[in-house]
């Protein structure tokens, strides 16, 4: 329970000083602000971490970065400068604090992060752990909910998250995952796409993602707004770019601002809102920068700039912390509190996930304190069955770390399963989490090697 009382205070973003780092030390503030700088100096092996962190930090903590993605890591490194800086914000970082850091602890890995051996997934852990390929309508485009859609324009993203959801498909192949990739060439996947939603008249919802639509040229994604707004059905279109915050320089280029201001317009007139959804786990990654860029994308007429972070022991999973980081969207950045998810059941990713009792608490924990309309859900992506508020559980055994959940509607799979809506789906805690009973139940389980599928 969140240590009473919790003191709100309005605190100015700052902008870390770039300068602080070894590699960073002579770069303008020109470059600093030029999306094309970023990109270009992006981090992606520890060759070049080492170019920006130098003799700052020990040996240990780059061969520990080397070991996990040698090891377990299920995303290649790619970090943009704006990214490394909000590590360790306040100061030049030692190790142990990049160690402690909690933008680090869930974009920069290291082997000794993870929990060992077998303990370091959950026996039930997947690639795809929701399932979003079995409910491709058409290629990348995953028709879960009765009256909404996911759109996967693109597989990479200008930075790459450690526990992405989408890991056997978005960003390069790693010794641990061999990435699946699209059949389709972009042109004729996205057509395809419009050309289902033009037949589906029921979905008027499209999510538009990927990977991240800042990593396409801004004249395609416009292209494929457009063609969303061409359809009568179509009354809410969702940009998702967790670059709003890892690349807001993206964002604040005179052709994107633009462009977006056009889109917002036509998306006005013909009746739809116009929305961008971004990821932010942590408030010290809310810089003026961030602010200015969620900012602009309302000037220029986006309906609402919203923030859909993910619930990760280490990096937000107090209460004080997630107050901190909603007030920090709200008040520094006009950015609304959505969601905040709890982690997926992927590989590796067991450090990272905490209960679903932790999570009602924290829920029970955010009340009060934001407006209304600013107060996250806190939501479980449920197999086979999608967000569910943590609250709605049909029955949950504490002790073995195993909830069940219900459904109301079925998904495109599902449409001639007369049982669809009587099955109960399950969802499981992480093991370590568990009391002493119920950690050896599992054990037992894995020694017999009757790892229930529901318990």
């Amino acid at each position: 329970m969140l240590e009473q009382p919790y003191e709100y205070t309005a605190r100015e973003l700052v902008e870390p000083d770039w300068r602080r780092l070894p590699g960073f030390a002579g770069v303008s503030e020109q470059d600093w602000r030029s999306a094309q700088w970023q990109r270009a100096h992006c981090v992606k092996n520890v060759r070049q971490l080492r170019g920006v962190y130098g003799d700052l930090l020990d040996e240990s903590f780059y061969a520990d970065v080397e070991a996990d993605q040698a090891g377990r890591a299920t995303m290649s490194l790619l970090l943009p400068p704006q990214m490394v800086n909000t590590m360790v914000p306040a100061a030049p970082p030692s190790t142990a604090a990049m160690l402690a850091d909690p933008v680090r602890r869930y974009m920069l890995p290291v082997a000794s992060d993870r929990l060992p051996g077998e303990e370091a997934s959950h026996p039930h852990a997947a690639r795809d752990s929701l399932h979003e390929h079995e409910m491709f309508a058409v290629e990348g485009l995953t028709h879960r909910y009765p009256t909404k859609v996911l759109a996967e324009l693109l597989s990479t993203c200008p930075q790459y998250c450690g526990h992405c959801t989408r890991m056997d498909l978005v960003g390069n192949s790693t010794p641990a995952v061999d990435k699946l990739r699209f059949d389709l060439k972009p042109v004729d996947r996205q057509g395809e796409m419009l050309a289902y939603l033009r037949r589906t008249p029921g979905v008027r919802d499209v999510v538009v993602s990927g990977g991240d639509v800042a990593n396409l040229p801004f004249k395609n994604v416009a292209a494929f707004v457009e063609g969303l707004l061409e359809i009568d059905s179509i009354r809410d279109v969702r940009l998702a770019s967790k670059a709003l915050m890892g690349l807001p320089q993206h964002w604040l280029q005179p052709e994107v601002v633009d462009g977006m201001g056009r889109l917002a317009t036509l998306a006005r007139v013909r009746g739809v809102s116009l929305a961008v959804h971004t990821h932010v786990n942590a408030a010290q990654s809310v810089t003026p920068l961030v602010a200015e860029a969620a900012r602009v994308l309302l000037a220029v007429g986006v309906r609402d700039v919203r923030n859909q972070g993910v619930l990760l022991a280490g990096v937000n999973a107090t209460a004080g912390q997630l107050l901190d980081l909603c007030f920090a969207l709200l008040d520094g950045a006009s950015i609304t509190p959505y969601y905040f998810y709890m982690c997926d059941m992927i590989p590796s990713a067991e450090h990272w996930r905490v209960s679903l009792g932790t999570a009602q608490t924290l829920q029970h924990d955010l009340m009060g304190y934001l407006p209304g309309f600013a107060t996250p859900r806190i939501v479980c992506d449920v197999p086979y069955v999608g967000k569910r508020w943590v609250h709605q559980v049909a029955e949950y055994d504490r002790v073995r770390g195993i909830s069940w959940w219900t459904k109301n509607y079925r998904t495109g799979i599902e449409r001639a399963d007369a049982a669809a809506l009587d099955r109960r789906h399950v969802y499981y805690d992480p093991i370590a989490t568990l009391p002493a009973e119920g950690r050896a139940w599992w054990a037992a389980q894995r020694e017999r090697q009757l790892v229930p599928a529901g318990g």
